[in-house]
């Protein structure tokens, strides 16, 4: 597997750019997320992922190792190729991606060009689980490694409410209101579960 392409750009689009490698030209797949990242920049390193199919071998070029794995996350669901993917990752940035998963958020998936409700939902069943393990805190957003938010969803649980539920609804009050005391995480939870 090719790793990462390492060069000059010798030819750039919002969607394509070409690094020549040692006097070899390799024409690598981007999403605008990426492409924006390597901006004016004369010689670049992309981490790469190869497409191998029956009738075409393509190579995908990211900027950063986060985009490639969501990237690769996202080629994992059934119905989603790589060039659905790559939409996806044009469409949002990769936290936007993560946190519309983790939260949910299919309505925002679904947004995205070529992503039907099906789709959008299975991208959340789907990756829902994988998103959640990451903690989010790095980017100001929820963790759920948060002491607040988890003293918050075991007070909701021990009320006999379902962990999923209480998660969901604690974390979409936490990401509107990201200053709440406990006992307001709760009191709010309280209002929509």
């Amino acid at each position: 597997m090719i790793k990462h392409i390492s060069g000059k750009i010798s030819e750039k689009t919002p969607a394509i750019v070409v690094i020549d490698c040692n006097g070899v030209g390799y024409g690598l797949q981007i999403s605008l997320n990426t492409y924006e990242k390597i901006g004016d920049k004369s010689e670049v390193k992309l981490l790469t992922y190869l497409s191998i199919k029956e009738d075409s071998h393509t190579l995908y070029g990211f900027a950063e190792e986060e985009e490639r794995q969501l990237f690769m996350q996202l080629i994992s669901v059934n119905g989603v190729g790589t060039n659905t993917a790559r939409m996806i990752l044009s469409s949002l940035k990769p936290i936007e991606i993560k946190q519309a998963i983790a939260a949910g958020n299919w309505n925002l998936l679904k947004s995205i060009k070529g992503i039907g409700p099906k789709t959008a939902q299975r991208l959340v069943v789907d990756l829902q689980d994988k998103v959640k393990l990451l903690n989010l805190s790095e980017t100001g957003n929820i963790s759920f490694k948060n002491p607040i938010v988890d003293e918050a969803l075991s007070a909701l649980v021990m009320l006999g409410f379902g962990k999923a539920e209480a998660e969901k609804a604690l974390m979409k009050i936490k990401q509107e209101n990201p200053d709440l005391s406990v006992e307001q995480l709760v009191k709010q939870a309280l209002k929509t579960l």
